[in-house]
């Protein structure tokens, strides 16, 4: 079967339906906005299919390590997030909106199916000595996805309707479904994952983030500088408004980024470097906190060379992550820890937007320097974890044990 899927599919496949998925946020906000008529609709809606990624994702994670035929599992989770889009599309003013934020909630379950469900899988698709190159494009369909999804949606709403930016996204989404059917069946039975119960698969997976230091560290990491760059995002609109004259302006600051992402990772793809993922993920994190640092000062041309290198940041340290997940998560935990990865990032990612609004509202330099501060403090929440556990007992202590 590997000789039938290869790289150019699972890439293909990933890069289509994470164009839909970015392509569906903002399109579900323009189609709320127009057709139930309130901002306030239009941002539930947003909400809904974003936080509950948090409780989907180790769930869908532990199926996906369960399953013989994983591509068939994550086939059916893309309909269904696309069924779920159809539904809200559908169901918009014409059925009462709390029934339509539950839609939304219920098909939000399914969106790490596309992110970290899809990256989780391959290993099974390149070899070992191929991986780090693989990382790297993997990571850039996320840039790209970034880039293009937006502008889509933005695009076709302009020209056809926002209802049709929903269809298009959902037709993105389609497209991915008969590459995810290809994705290699296991070559036999998974150790332990089908002997034990969903709830002690979770506990397993759970218990391997948080004892694997190496993947404790990165998780975390991650984590609190996706709280930043949710900041971040918050604080676009009134960027482009006070500093590039006009508040449309601001998503060029996000194309910006994304651009910069992709080159970083492309970079990183064509000349991979001998520093380890672990230094990359924390050196990465510093760079996104003077990125924010410098934002903070209000200059065009600052402003910019921000943007880039907050992507400069954000690119590499998602290629890092996969590469220490990969690493550090057994095999029958893998789709369990990369989508519990990207529930947690989500999660992080909307509780900074959340947080960084009223903070905005009161002084732009201010959330900035906050998203700076954060991004400073992913940094030492690295070090915080220690990199090798400490073995008390016998009389010694912090004696190296056998790795993760």
């Amino acid at each position: 079967m590997k000789e039938r899927y290869s790289l150019r599919f699972h890439l293909a496949g990933a890069m289509a339906a994470r164009a839909g998925d970015e392509m569906s946020g903002p399109a579900l906000m323009l189609a709320g906005f127009a057709l139930a008529g309130s901002t306030t609709d239009a941002s539930s809606l947003l909400a809904g299919i974003t936080l509950s990624a948090a409780i989907g994702g180790p769930v869908l994670g532990v199926l996906l390590d369960r399953a013989g035929r994983p591509g068939s599992l994550l086939a059916g989770a893309l309909v269904l997030y696309a069924a779920g889009l159809g539904m809200i599309l559908v169901g918009l003013g014409r059925l009462p909106f709390a029934v339509v934020i539950l839609i939304a909630v219920l098909t939000g379950l399914l969106g790490p199916a596309l992110s970290g469900g899809w990256t989780a899988q391959l290993p099974r698709v390149m070899p070992s000595d191929r991986l780090p190159r693989a990382n790297a494009l993997d990571a850039m369909t996320f840039g790209l996805a970034s880039l293009a999804g937006p502008a889509l949606a933005g695009g076709v709403a302009e020209v056809l309707g926002a209802p049709a930016a929903v269809v298009v996204s959902v037709v993105l989404i389609a497209l991915a479904l008969p590459f995810a059917w290809m994705v290699p069946a296991r070559p036999g039975p998974v150790r332990g994952a089908r002997t034990t119960s969903v709830i002690s698969n979770l506990a397993a997976g759970m218990r391997v983030i948080a004892g694997r230091r190496p993947l404790a560290r990165a998780t975390v990491t991650s984590v609190v500088s996706c709280v930043a760059q949710g900041m971040l995002t918050a604080c676009v609109p009134l960027l482009g408004e006070r500093v590039l004259g006009g508040a449309g302006r601001g998503a060029v600051l996000l194309s910006c980024a994304a651009v910069s992402a992709l080159v970083a990772n492309a970079v990183l793809a064509r000349y991979p470097c001998s520093v380890s993922p672990d230094t990359i993920i924390w050196v990465s994190v510093l760079v996104q906190a003077a990125a924010l640092a410098l934002a903070a000062w209000g200059r065009p041309v600052a402003l910019i060379v921000a943007v880039l290198m907050a992507g400069i940041g954000e690119g590499p340290q998602l290629a890092a992550l996969f590469a220490v997940r990969h690493r550090e998560a057994p095999e029958h935990l893998r789709g369990q820890i990369f989508t519990t990865g990207a529930s947690l990032k989500i999660t992080g990612f909307a509780l900074g937007a959340a947080v960084a609004g009223p903070v905005v509202a009161r002084s732009l330099p201010g959330a900035l320097a906050l998203a700076a501060s954060v991004a400073v403090l992913a940094a030492l929440a690295f070090f915080a974890i220690p990199s090798v556990p400490e073995v008390v007992g016998g009389g010694q202590r912090g004696r190296r044990g056998n790795g993760p």
